[in-house]
């Protein structure tokens, strides 16, 4: 019995132990699981060092960044004073820009324009620059214009005529007459609907611009001179797109193209009022004023106006700046006749108080570009010049302008040698 007793007991302490290493294992894993780094992590203490060192670094920055903010207000206001300096150099340099453009030094911006300085070469033979540069074309002025100039213009030239209602009849007789030579580069500025559809019926190109209150209200019921002081405005987006123009009234009839007879040297070549050499190209007309003893003659340049009826005009800065003058100088005056505004911008030098305009100018051959006067008063009773072929006949001179625009073509066209006789010399 009592060895039965002892081997339960045994028994009952080996299931204890059994149980112990069980629990143990169990425990262990559940240990292992809650803490894979184990109980005691070298890396925490670490980290915790680490943390008390940035909190001590941060307490240090802190520090600084005061001292650096000091440094900081110090450059600004070292900054600030040199921004005062700069903006007291900026408008020093602007004011001298503008007496720059306002033409102080004129030599040295057309050196800036034209290219590098040149020594003067020996007597006799040192020219002067005489044709400007074109400006860059600008499409964005006027993008519908530029397609039709493009399609229009031959190497970036082509006439122009402004024309309203008023003068139907001789716009026709001016475009069958181009028709006639074979000019194929030539727009009819139509300040009407009415004068667009004609156009168009006639197969004539045809440009009618954007509305524009202040141009429309000329354009539709305006006399001969109110509508010729349009161009000036309109003829500037031309230039600006890059095209030279030969500008033209319609009581003018073409023989000849006269793109084949332009020199191109000039910003403006124009056609004159003249009807001889000196009146035409200019002469010293001396003025006797006798009460000066010996000093009575006073000699004087004269020359007859050009005519703002029929001239080329090339796309250069100076012929843009005498649009802007004319154009500004009639909307300021609006009595005033284009073409005396337009030889007084052209002619008048600088003097106190007014800078003139720096354009080149060309006289045109007043026998190949003929206005009426010279026509009427002397070519049609000289048996040689009646032989002459002008390029174009300007009826400038006389009022009965489209019975005369048909006798110019019978006379030059037809070969109806009688054709100009019936009208006087002048107007009746």
């Amino acid at each position: 019995m009592a060895v039965g007793r002892r081997d339960k007991a045994a028994s009952f302490r080996g299931s204890r132990i059994v149980v112990a290493i069980v629990i143990g294992v169990l425990l262990g894993c559940v240990i292992a699981f809650l803490f894979p780094y184990g109980l005691f992590n070298p890396a925490a203490s670490v980290q915790n060092r680490r943390i008390g060192k940035t909190n001590f670094q941060i307490g240090s920055s802190s520090c600084e960044s005061s001292e650096r903010s000091k440094m900081l207000k110090s450059e600004i206001v070292s900054l600030s004073e040199k921004n005062s300096e700069l903006k007291m150099q900026v408008r020093d340099l602007t004011e001298r820009l503008q007496l720059a453009e306002q033409g102080k030094d004129q030599a040295q911006k057309q050196f800036l324009v034209l290219g590098e300085q040149h020594k003067a070469g020996p007597f006799g033979t040192v020219k002067a620059l005489r044709t400007n540069p074109t400006v860059v074309p600008d499409d964005s002025v006027n993008p519908r214009l530029a397609k039709i100039l493009e399609k229009v213009a031959v190497r970036k030239e082509l006439i122009v005529a402004l024309a309203n209602s008023n003068v139907k009849e001789m716009l026709e007789v001016w475009f069958s007459s181009i028709k006639r030579v074979g000019i194929p580069n030539y727009l009819v500025i139509a300040l009407d609907d009415h004068i667009e559809e004609f156009c168009k019926s006639n197969d004539v190109p045809v440009y009618k611009r954007d509305p524009d209150s202040g141009i429309d209200a000329v354009g539709r019921s305006g006399g001969n001179h109110a509508v010729s002081g349009l161009k000036f405005r309109i003829l500037r987006e031309f230039l600006q797109l890059g095209y030279s123009v030969l500008l033209s009234d319609v009581d003018i009839i073409y023989l000849q193209n006269p793109f084949n007879h332009l020199y191109r040297d000039s910003d403006v070549e124009s056609m004159t009022d003249g009807h001889n050499n000196m009146t035409a190209y200019g002469y010293n007309d001396v003025f006797d004023e006798p009460a000066m003893g010996w000093a009575r003659y006073a000699h004087t340049m004269r020359i007859w106006v050009y005519n703002s009826g029929f001239f080329f005009i090339r796309p250069t800065i100076p012929s843009i700046e005498l649009l802007d003058r004319v154009a500004d100088r009639l909307a300021k005056q609006p009595n005033s006749w284009d073409q005396a505004v337009f030889n007084e911008e052209l002619f008048f030098p600088s003097h106190p108080g007014y800078e003139g305009l720096h354009a080149a100018k060309r006289t045109m051959d007043f026998y190949m570009f003929m206005n009426s006067k010279v026509l009427f008063k002397t070519v049609r009773k000289d048996a040689k010049l009646k032989k002459l072929k002008p390029v174009i006949v300007h009826v400038n001179y006389h009022p009965d302008k489209l019975r005369r625009m048909k006798a110019v073509v019978e006379f030059f066209v037809n070969g109806k040698q009688d054709a100009l006789d019936p009208y006087p010399d002048g107007s009746e």
